[in-house]
């Protein structure tokens, strides 16, 4: 008998991705299993069901859930789970860290999650990745997002009226998303500062054409991740990285520390000292936000 995977239609607010495009469901069909397609489900995604000629299109999520593997972006509501049967195979972006309803109900379900975000970052496992395409693509969003709403130009502009100086955009966090960022403003013709609390990023923020703020903190750990920093440590960088904040037109932040809130990098009283028109785009705010002001959502 085939493996039946399901596809079930994303309905978290905002979110716009699908689980299997075509060209994938068709290497799955390939392979003799059976593909479940929810109808409409990448249609937010720009993919129209009749992209999809080998699954099977249907209308009640209840069979799509009923699958052996079900593939999902977003982790599951508990009306989801409950769709599920014991011993189904749940494989995506689960959150296991926030949504703990969520984990609660796969592990009462008798669900198995695989959580591809926690993938380790070997060579092995670089081709099931999920997370590092999703950290750039939203890094790449966050630079036109910040050049967008910013009260200033981003290059310098000379005119025989005078010059304008290029932006100031500084980048908080210099991961995937962070590295993204740093060189879309970069190619938009903004002036970059970048800082992370691993100082082996330095490198990567200058090969980018950006300049490095260091506060004389390394705070790596194993697998290219960040601990949270002490108390003092913390002190010591906000007093460095604060005067940069103020004196930027756009912020940029994408600091995150796995299993735990996001670290909070800008105070309201920072906020308070911007420049007026100066935006913030906070990419951890799910995690709480790197903000002080931060709302998600």
């Amino acid at each position: 008998m085939a493996v039946r995977i399901g596809v079930p239609r994303e309905r978290a607010t905002g979110e716009t991705r699908v689980a299997t495009v075509p060209a994938v469901a068709e290497k799955f069909a390939a392979l003799g299993a059976e593909v479940l397609l929810e109808r409409g489900a990448g249609a937010l995604s720009h993919v129209r069901d009749e992209e999809y000629t080998t699954v099977t299109l249907v209308d009640d999520p209840a069979e799509v859930f009923a699958a052996d593997v079900v593939l999902k972006v977003d982790p599951p509501t508990p009306a989801e789970v409950g769709l599920m049967s014991r011993g189904t195979v749940l494989i995506g972006l689960l959150q296991p860290y926030t949504a703990t309803e969520s984990v609660a109900a796969l592990r009462d379900g008798g669900i198995t999650g695989l959580a591809l975000e926690l993938l380790p970052r070997t060579t092995r496992a670089q081709s099931m990745d999920a997370l590092t395409s999703q950290a750039s693509i939203a890094g790449y969003k966050a630079g036109l997002m910040a050049a967008s709403l910013a009260g200033r130009y981003y290059p310098m502009l000379m005119t025989p009226a005078g010059t304008l100086r290029p932006a100031k955009v500084v980048v908080l966090g210099v991961g995937v998303a962070g590295l993204q960022a740093i060189a879309m403003a970069r190619r938009l013709g903004a002036m970059v500062e970048a800082y992370d609390v691993r100082a082996v990023t330095a490198e990567q923020v200058q090969s980018l054409g950006a300049r490095f703020i260091d506060t004389g903190i390394d705070a790596e750990v194993e697998g290219g991740y960040a601990r949270e920093l002490t108390d003092e440590e913390k002190a010591k960088a906000k007093e460095i990285v604060d005067s940069h904040i103020i004196a930027a037109d756009a912020v940029i932040t994408t600091a995150a520390v796995p299993g735990r809130p996001s670290p909070k990098l800008v105070t309201a009283d920072v906020v308070e000292k911007m420049r007026s028109g100066a935006v913030i785009v906070d990419m951890a705010a799910e995690g709480g936000g790197n903000c002080e002001l931060t709302r998600p959502g």
